[in-house]
């Protein structure tokens, strides 16, 4: 089945490269569609810490895609994971979701710091981070992905 998707707007600066490592100081601006939003649609946003967004990777060909197991960045010396157990971009439906640490909202604008996004990225949601929808309990990884995530921010 099918769905259409529209983004609700862009990200604006920031990185024009999608480069692995080091987006933790990245800061960048989410400019919602002039002709789809107000202001209002950004209410109240100000008053979180965070907030989590959606995007689309619009930069990954088809061609691209990846649906069955691969080593993270190519490392052999990493498992095989399949492509629902790594967070790379060359996903099938090319989905980023990504928490920011909110900076200022003005207006139909939305400045973020760690966004791991590039200039003219499509965003197709924003969400506030609430603390209720965290991870209940530990959260559990495999070591590598604490190797992989080491530079990352």
């Amino acid at each position: 089945m099918e769905y259409a998707i529209t983004a609700i707007g862009h990200v604006r600066g920031g990185r024009t490269d999608p480069i692995d490592d080091d987006w933790g100081s990245s800061r960048s601006i989410v400019e919602l569609a002039p002709d789809r939003f107000t202001s209002d649609a950004l209410a109240g946003l100000d008053a979180f810490s965070h907030a989590e967004i959606i995007f689309l990777f619009d930069k990954v060909p088809p061609e691209k895609i990846e649906s069955g197991a691969r080593h993270p960045r190519g490392r052999q010396d990493w498992p095989l994971a399949g492509i629902f157990a790594q967070r790379g971009k060359n996903r099938p439906n090319r989905l980023g979701v990504t928490i920011c640490r909110i900076i200022a909202v003005e207006g139909t604008r939305l400045e973020v710091e760690g966004l791991d996004a590039i200039d003219g990225t499509p965003v197709i949601d924003i969400k506030p981070v609430m603390r209720e929808f965290l991870p209940r309990g530990d959260v559990r990884q495999p070591e590598w992905v604490s190797e992989l995530m080491a530079n990352y921010w």
